[in-house]
C-alpha cells in the first residue's frame, strides 16, 4: 500500500510540473546555459585578479547579462483534456482506494480468524462502519457475506470494477439529497452495477425501475429514450423514492424493503405483525415472515453487500480497471444526432459511447423539441467541440429517415403517453398515490379533483404526467 501511496504521489508531483513549468526549446536552453558560462568566468577572473593586486582599485563593474524570462508553452485543447482526464481519474483512484484502506488497516490481523470467530469478527467490522442505516449482524446477514465473498466472488469482483465509474456520482446525488451513501450498495443488489440489466418482470437500469414507477417519477421511457438506463437520471429517481420512503417510515430498513416490495406489501406486514400501520411501529425484524420471501433476504443481502464492498480484500478478492472511462464530461445536443456520426468523427469508440450513454435505444439522440445529454470522455470533449461541422456534413449518411420535415413536425407533435388507474372497489386516492409512488397533491392536480374522497368505480386517475 505504502508503495502504491508512493507512485501516486509522485504522479500528482509529474502532473504538477508539467502543468506549471514551462518547456523550452533546444536553442533556449543552449543560449542560457551558455551566457551562465560566461558570467561564471568573468566573476572568477575578477575575484583571481582582486587577490593578486594589493593596492585597492576601482570596483570592475558586475557584469550582468540579460536572462531571457521563460515563456509558458501553449499546450492544445485536447492536450489540456488528457491532462484534467489523468487527473480526474488519478483523485477518483486514490479516494476509491483510501476508503478501502481505511478499512483494511482497522480490520486487519496478523493470521485469519478461525471459523468460529467469524461472527464476531463479521459483527465488529460492521459496527465498525458507522452508518445512520443499522447493520445489524445475523446469521441470515452471515449468509448474504458468505455468498458476496464466497460464491459469488466473481461478481464482486465485477462491481468493485464498476463502482470506480458509477459509486463517485452515485455518492454524490446521494449527499445532495441528504441521504445516507451507504444507500449506494442497493444499486448492487438491484443490478450488480450492470447498466443494461433487465428483469424477468421487465424493471430495468441499475436501480430496477419498472416503466410505470420510473415515469411517475419523472424518468423518460418512449420508442427512442428509456431513462430507466441512464445512471444518472435513474439514480436522482431512486433518491427521490428514498427520501419520500423515509418520510414515510422513519426506519431505513423499512425504506429499503420497500424498494423491493413496495410500501403496500410493507404495510400488509405491519398490520399482520400485530402494528399499526399509521404510526409505522414495526421493524423490519418485526416483520420480516409477514414479508414476501425475495423481500426478507433483501435488508440481509443489502448488509452483506454493504459489508462485501468495505472488506473484500480481506477475503482476496481484488478488481481491474472498470471497462468504460473514470473521467467523463457532459455536453447538451439540440439536434438530432447519431452516435456513429462521433464515433466516425472522433477518436472514441460506438461500444463506448453506447457503455456511456445507454439511455438512447436506437443510437440516435432525438433532440427535436428539447436538449439532451451526451457523456464523453473527458480527453475527447474539445475534439467533440471542434468537430461539430464534421459531424453536422453526416446527417444525410445516419439520419435518412429523421430528416424529413414531415417526420420531424411528426416527432415534435407526439407526446409521452400517459399512465392511468381505473378506479376499484376499495381504492383511496392515498393508495393510489402510495402504488405508483406519486402524491395525493398530485394526483388531485393531474385530475382536477376538489374532493379526494369523491371517487367512482370505473373512473381513470391519471397516475403519471
Amino acid at each position: 500500500m505504502t508503495a502504491r501511496r508512493t507512485a501516486h504521489t509522485l504522479l500528482a508531483l509529474l502532473l504538477l510540473t508539467v502543468l506549471s513549468t514551462p518547456e523550452l526549446s533546444a536553442e533556449q536552453l543552449f543560449k542560457r546555459r551558455k551566457k551562465q558560462r560566461v558570467q561564471t568566468q568573468t566573476e572568477a577572473a575578477v575575484e583571481q585578479q582582486n587577490e593578486q593586486v594589493a593596492v585597492t582599485e576601482p570596483e570592475a563593474e558586475e557584469c550582468s547579462l540579460p536572462v531571457e524570462q521563460p515563456q509558458r508553452m501553449a499546450r492544445t485543447p485536447h492536450e489540456i483534456d488528457s491532462l484534467t482526464a489523468l487527473w480526474r481519474s488519478f483523485n477518483m483512484k486514490n479516494s476509491y482506494d483510501d476508503f478501502f484502506r481505511q478499512y483494511i488497516d482497522f480490520a486487519q490481523t496478523a493470521t485469519p480468524p478461525q471459523p468460529d470467530r467469524l461472527d464476531s469478527v463479521y459483527a465488529e467490522r460492521l459496527r465498525a462502519l458507522m452508518s445512520p442505516i443499522p447493520l445489524p449482524y445475523n446469521y441470515l446477514v452471515r449468509q448474504a457475506i458468505d455468498r458476496y465473498t464466497g460464491s459469488q466472488r466473481s461478481s464482486m469482483t465485477l462491481i468493485l470494477s464498476y463502482a470506480q465509474h458509477y459509486f463517485p456520482m452515485i455518492e454524490q446525488e446521494l449527499i445532495r439529497e441528504g441521504l445516507p451513501v451507504e444507500l449506494r450498495s442497493l444499486a448492487v443488489i438491484e443490478s450488480a452495477l450492470k447498466v443494461k440489466a433487465v428483469s424477468r418482470m421487465g424493471a430495468a437500469g441499475l436501480w430496477q425501475f419498472m416503466p410505470s414507477t420510473g415515469k411517475s417519477y419523472g424518468l423518460e421511457v418512449n420508442s427512442m429514450v428509456d431513462e430507466r438506463y441512464d445512471p444518472l437520471s435513474a439514480t436522482r429517481a431512486a433518491c427521490r423514492y428514498m427520501k419520500e420512503m423515509y418520510a414515510v417510515y422513519g426506519d431505513w430498513l423499512l425504506a429499503i424493503a420497500s424498494y423491493n416490495c413496495g410500501p403496500g406489501n410493507v404495510n400488509k406486514a405491519i398490520a399482520k405483525a400485530g402494528g399499526d400501520v399509521k404510526l409505522h411501529d414495526r421493524s423490519f425484524w418485526d416483520i420480516y415472515e409477514y414479508l414476501p420471501p425475495e423481500t426478507r433476504g433483501y435488508v440481509p443481502a443489502f448488509i452483506g453487500a454493504t459489508y462485501a464492498y468495505a472488506y473484500h480484500a480481506l477475503h482476496g478478492i481484488s478488481y481491474d480497471e472498470p471497462p468504460m472511462p473514470i473521467a467523463v464530461d457532459t455536453v447538451m445536443i439540440g439536434r438530432p444526432i447519431h452516435l456513429e456520426q462521433i464515433s466516425s468523427t472522433i477518436d472514441v469508440s460506438i461500444d463506448a459511447l453506447r457503455m456511456l450513454n445507454p439511455q438512447y435505444k436506437l443510437d440516435i439522440i432525438p433532440a427535436t423539441t428539447k436538449q439532451y445529454c451526451l457523456v464523453l470522455p473527458t480527453e475527447r470533449m474539445s475534439d467533440f467541440i471542434c468537430s461539430q461541422e464534421a459531424i453536422r456534413q453526416k446527417d444525410s449518411l445516419y439520419l435518412k429517415e429523421y430528416l424529413s420535415p414531415a417526420n420531424i413536425d411528426k416527432k415534435k407533435a407526439q407526446a409521452p403517453a400517459a399512465t392511468y388507474h381505473i378506479v376499484k372497489k376499495g381504492d383511496t386516492l392515498g393508495a393510489i398515490a402510495r402504488k405508483y409512488h406519486v402524491t395525493q397533491k398530485q394526483l388531485m392536480s393531474w385530475n382536477n379533483l376538489k374532493n379526494a374522497d369523491r371517487l367512482s368505480i370505473g373512473q381513470r386517475i391519471k397516475v403519471s404526467r
